[in-house]
């Protein structure tokens, strides 16, 4: 079984939403299926239907989310130095002078709004094994792009 390289933050992500839905969202939905079922016949329950929809999405993530834990592996960003590798934190500069701060993750808690950049993607692969200072050019399905790497940090 592959492992999955994370950061302590992102296994702390993944342990409460695996929480929440265990704690918070299995008794909610099945009380409310328990209440859509008072209402009479299934076939033509509307409320019942949707319950047992979002149930099956529920159960779905949390075997989702117990496989990524049981399969991670816990990398701390604080313990690396050097070149830019997983846990890096990557301040770049773009052809148009636009300054972008990222850290590199793991596919699971990638969430490029927050900055944290998916270790499969184009950009992340450019950037790995370069130093500060070093240039790169990334192919993106949008096009090509050239950053400048302006520091590396380990956080």
């Amino acid at each position: 079984m592959e492992k999955i390289p994370m950061t302590p933050s992102g296994l702390k992500a993944l342990n409460d939403e695996l929480k929440q839905l265990k704690s918070v969202e299995r008794p909610a939905i099945i009380r409310a299926i328990s209440e859509a079922r008072e209402h009479g016949d299934l076939s033509e329950n509307a409320e019942y239907h949707s319950a047992k929809e979002k149930q099956s999405f529920i159960e779905g993530r949390i075997k989702e989310l117990e496989g990524m834990i049981s399969r991670a592996q816990v990398i701390d960003p604080r313990t690396l130095s050097g070149p830019i590798k997983f846990g890096a934190t990557v301040v770049l500069v773009d052809e148009d002078d636009a300054e972008k701060t990222f850290m590199i993750v793991g596919e699971a808690e990638a969430d490029i709004e927050k900055g944290l950049l998916n270790i499969k993607s184009p950009l992340a692969r450019a950037l790995i094994g370069k130093e500060e200072g070093d240039s790169v050019e990334v192919r993106t399905p949008g096009g090509s792009k050239d950053y400048e790497i302006l520091s590396i940090r380990y956080e």
